[in-house]
């Protein structure tokens, strides 16, 4: 990071104690991103279903999509065994994994239930988080522009961001998935909602990342944050970081919430900005193999 990074990045935001009712927000807030998901893929006629379970849903919004998982369980009872054999079977209808991104703060009973029904442990991912006080102020670049990305530049903008997805910064923890382009490219597209704000970065007169943010509720959820390979380490994810900040303090937002693998250039950016850690979420999966659709 530059002095002039240096000098700007949130050095006394105080950390958030994050107890069941915060976490319980933060995962309905990913709930109604992953219903919105899955609502634009049936749209464009994907095949699909979305289940309401103890909470939570069950979304598969098409072959491939990263929006294929059970997520926010643990904060509305404990599903019973009928619910997740529905679940599990819609899954194996489509030959799909059961998925469930579980938060460490959720009723343990959860995690017991699922281990003893033969789901695995494959990864974590940390959410993150940090008050909005309306005080964030955009970090100047001399040579980086940070402004709204339009409709009529959104293929271009989702071209960058794709090719920059297919080379990600391998410090820390490598995200437990990775996606062709084409799907990679229709999940941005179905995620693409009224709520969500993309921002491009051009550094000298060329297109060189960009990120999303999306306003549900008061929680401003970061997204969608990446830079192309040959503009890396130039201070563009921080700048981006910044002017989403001040622009969710500007809407209202009195939250602001990241997910990152553990250790990564990621969590360490957002960390910089104020972020603090706030829950971890498992990864576990049950294979389809052995299931038998209804």
């Amino acid at each position: 990071m530059s002095k002039e990074e240096t000098a700007n990045v949130s050095s006394d935001t105080q950390p958030l104690f994050c107890d069941t009712n915060l976490a319980r927000r933060i995962e309905q807030a990913e709930v109604d991103l992953i219903a919105s998901a899955n609502s634009a893929a049936r749209l464009r006629n994907a095949p699909g279903f979305l289940i309401p379970v103890a909470g939570g849903v069950a979304s598969f919004a098409d072959h491939g999509s990263p929006y294929n998982k059970v997520t926010g369980l643990g904060f509305d009872g404990v599903p019973n065994g009928e619910e997740l054999d529905r679940v599990e079977r819609a899954f194996a209808t489509y030959d799909e994994p059961t998925q469930v991104e579980l938060a460490h703060l959720a009723d343990p009973a959860i995690a017991a239930q699922l281990t003893a029904r033969g789901y695995r442990l494959e990864s974590f991912e940390n959410v993150l988080g940090r008050p909005l006080d309306g005080s964030e102020a955009p970090l100047p670049l001399h040579d980086v522009d940070i402004r709204r990305s339009q409709d009529d530049d959104h293929e271009t903008w989702l071209g960058v961001m794709a090719d920059a997805a297919a080379h990600p910064d391998t410090e820390g923890v490598p995200w437990h998935e990775e996606f062709p382009r084409a799907i990679y490219l229709q999940a941005m597209r179905d995620s693409a909602g009224p709520e969500v704000r993309r921002y491009r970065a051009d550094r000298g007169g060329v297109l060189a990342g960009g990120a999303e943010l999306r306003l549900v509720d008061g929680i401003a959820q970061f997204a969608g944050a990446a830079t192309a390979p040959a503009h890396r380490r130039h201070g563009i994810q921080n700048a981006l970081m910044a002017v989403r900040l001040a622009d969710a303090a500007a809407e209202g937002c009195d939250l602001a919430v990241i997910v990152t693998q553990p250790g990564s250039k990621s969590h360490q950016n957002a960390q910089r900005r104020g972020f603090h850690l706030l829950y971890t979420r498992a990864i576990l999966v049950k294979p389809a193999s052995g299931l038998a659709p209804n």
